[in-house]
């Protein structure tokens, strides 16, 4: 294929892009060397319980370390015990001389006590080592989660009085039955003699599995650090694009339209059992590093390949797809050198297979390019958050998804245009991932202003919604008619912390973003009002009806408001994106358009309408019609047998009402009815009832 063709066959779709204020707050310490994020936990750092949500990069480690040393010099705890999914991941929890920057007592743990580096099965010497740690009057242990389940099955949940359980990367954990460390957190719980430090960078609890039961994690005190907050108090990064594109046939043949080798890239190419791999991963990697210039050979000390662009530079690229071990290790090692962290020449590409998870942190890195789908959202936050390390001379990071194209004719059509949907239900948990804290408040004749937000301009009016912004929380208060209040402890925590959670229920659920996207009769409030309502009531059952409805308005408010900010920057300016306009301009933008925001009017907005203009401009118009008739086709599937059930509702429908039902009703039950009774009239004359 030419090269001038190239460009009609891929389709870039406008990528939400954040713009962050730059302060330089998040990298500012205080008296005691903490940054903000730190100084937020170790706020809270006596209670029992503690779940602290922060992005990747955000310094979590070092904040258990305050944590840790508080909790062990001054609340009575014998000994600490840090527990990480894997065994990369103990070297963030070395020695810290943090006396050095104004902490009073440094951190120190025995190099025989951290379990990642020691030898021997987690089932094995580890669990003897762990005990007898126990024995012992040292106070810090670094194990994985692995030595650690076995550990409590060996020696059970008592022997774990007074202690500390830190778990990072809690978002590995799950209340599932078959996990282990959520089962032995519960018992820890129900004990009530450990203290417990739980720690996140993902937003999302794993991708559907709770990590605790909601009665031991309403127990926890949270700490939640936005990517918000973390972005705007950078030195350096400004904006953050987030982006997909279609391609059709071999993405090997169209990466090059995307991927600018003078950015530092890290590339996940797919999974060789995805629908986008070619199946052959050591060719696709060729095929990448021959389009982008001339091989000249491999580094000799860092296993790099070197590469020759058509200008005459140099390109370094690390493999980490050849799963060779003396290659993959070598370069591994020269990724994790600690001499070159700071050498921003030291690689300009990284390709990888999966996530690379192989605990590197390269903050120079600019754009994460995602081949396929990833199905896990918590995979997606950590793959951006990758590019989201502050780093001199970096104003701007972003994250493309590229996607192969549903195309009608192929079996897998099905398959591709689930992956088209998750792709999209992923891109509007970033954007709510990436969006400041919002604070929605019912308006009422009593409301007045809050100390600490600003107004704007005018000041507050108590004549209509006002738009509140306080720049020390990074939180935004708007205000709302007809907005239900949470009631419960337990309701107003969710509407605080959780959104989120609600808001990836509902973009993951395959039928909502179907109707969404595709079904031209829909009424909005059937998505807002009746589907969203079903996810808070099955996600939390606990909750009474009232404040059901209250997670349930502040859930599609926080998921509206976004979606329409974004409408608003997309049309700034004929039709171009204004990256410069941050998100929230555009939430005011929208509020002053609206004059009045009130809850119905929320309700009565498609939460996918935008997604759909995104994906109108993007996809081929043919394939775009294809995708829509795949899906009403499936919609409209009711079998014979259902017929005759409907048909049989419909006529006591017209006995009640003294007409039938109408097929254009506003009702999405009568609407049902109708296309059941007709389906059964057409069975009917095919002769399918003889």
């Amino acid at each position: 294929m030419g090269k001038e063709s190239m460009s009609d066959k891929i389709k870039f779709a406008p990528s939400v892009s954040v713009t962050y204020a730059r302060s330089g707050a998040s990298t500012k310490v205080n008296a005691l060397g903490m940054r903000p994020m730190q100084e937020r936990a170790y706020e809270k750092r006596g209670e029992q319980y503690l779940l602290i949500k922060s992005p990747p990069a955000s310094g979590k480690s070092r904040a258990l370390m305050f944590i840790a040393l508080d909790k062990l010099h001054n609340q009575g705890i014998r000994q600490a015990i840090i527990v990480v999914p894997e065994k990369s991941i103990g070297a963030s929890f070395n020695d810290e001389p943090l006396s050095k920057y104004g902490f009073w007592a440094d951190w120190h743990v025995e190099p025989k006590w951290n379990l990642c580096n020691a030898p021997g099965n987690d089932n094995g010497g580890k669990v003897k080592s762990l005990g007898a740690f126990l024995e012992s009057d040292d106070q810090v242990l670094v194990c994985t989660h692995a030595t650690f389940r076995f550990a409590v099955d060996t020696y059970g949940v008592e022997a774990f009085d007074d202690r500390l359980i830190a778990v990072d990367e809690f978002h590995h954990v799950s209340a599932n039955p078959d996990n282990k460390l959520g089962t032995h957190l519960g018992q820890f719980i129900a004990r009530g003699r450990t203290h417990i430090v739980a720690m996140t960078g993902s937003y999302f609890r794993g991708d559907a599995a709770p990590v605790l039961a909601p009665e031991d994690e309403a127990r926890f005190e949270t700490v939640t650090f936005t990517y918000y907050e973390q972005l705007s108090g950078y030195e350096y990064l400004k904006q953050l694009d987030i982006g997909y594109f279609f391609y059709s046939g071999s993405y090997v043949d169209d990466i090059l339209e995307v991927l600018d080798s003078g950015e530092k890239t890290i590339i996940h190419i797919p999974n060789v059992n995805s629908r986008e791999s070619t199946k052959d991963k050591l060719r696709e990697v060729e095929h990448i590093i021959e389009a982008l210039g001339e091989w000249q050979g491999i580094d000799p000390t860092t296993g790099f390949q070197l590469v020759k662009r058509p200008d005459g530079r140099v390109l370094r690229i690390a493999d980490l797809v050849d799963d060779e071990p003396s290659k993959r290790d070598r370069v591994v090692a020269a990724l994790k050198d600690p001499a070159q962290k700071n050498n921003r020449d030291h690689v300009d590409i990284i390709i990888a297979l999966g996530m690379a998870k192989e605990g590197f942190d390269w903050i120079w890195c600019e754009h994460a390019l995602t081949v396929g789908y990833r199905a896990s959202l918590t995979e997606i936050v950590q793959i951006i958050g990758r590019t989201t390390r502050d780093a001199p001379g970096k104003t701007r990071a972003r994250f493309t998804n590229l996607i192969a194209e549903p195309d009608a004719t192929e079996d897998a059509v099905t398959e591709a245009v689930n992956d088209t949907l998750k792709a999209i239900a992923a891109s509007l948990l970033m954007e709510q991932v990436l969006a400041p804290r919002f604070e929605f408040k019912p308006k009422t004749p009593e409301s007045g202003p809050t100390p600490g937000f600003n107004y704007g301009e005018g000041g507050y009016d108590p004549q209509r919604c006002n738009i509140g912004v306080n720049e020390q929380t990074g939180t935004y208060q708007i205000e709302i008619k007809g907005l239900a209040e949470p009631k419960s402890k337990e309701a107003a925590r969710i509407c605080r912390e959780d959104l989120n959670e609600v808001i990836a229920a509902f973009v993951q659920d395959k039928a909502n973003v179907e109707r969404g996207l595709f079904d031209e009769e829909l009424v909005p409030e059937e998505l807002t009002q009746v589907r969203m309502g079903k996810i808070v009531k099955e996600k939390y059952p606990e909750l009474d009806a009232e404040d059901q409805e209250a997670v349930r308005q502040h859930a599609i408010a926080a998921l509206n408001l976004i979606q329409q900010a974004k409408r608003m920057i997309t049309e700034g300016s004929n039709g171009e994106v204004s990256p410069n306009t941050a998100l929230i301009d555009g939430v005011r933008r929208f509020a002053m358009d609206v004059r009045e925001l009130d809850i119905d009017l929320i309700d009565r907005i498609n939460p996918f309408g935008e997604a759909y203009a995104i994906l109108a401009k993007t996809m081929n118009e043919d394939r775009l019609k294809q995708v829509a008739a795949a899906i009403s086709a499936k919609r409209t599937a009711i079998t014979p047998e259902e017929a005759i059930v409907i048909a049989r509702r419909a006529l006591e429908f017209k006995r009640e009402r003294g007409r039938s039902p109408s097929p254009t009703s506003q009702d999405p039950w009568e609407r049902h009815l109708a296309e059941g009774a007709a389906a059964f009239m057409r069975f009917k004359k095919e002769g399918r009832y003889e």
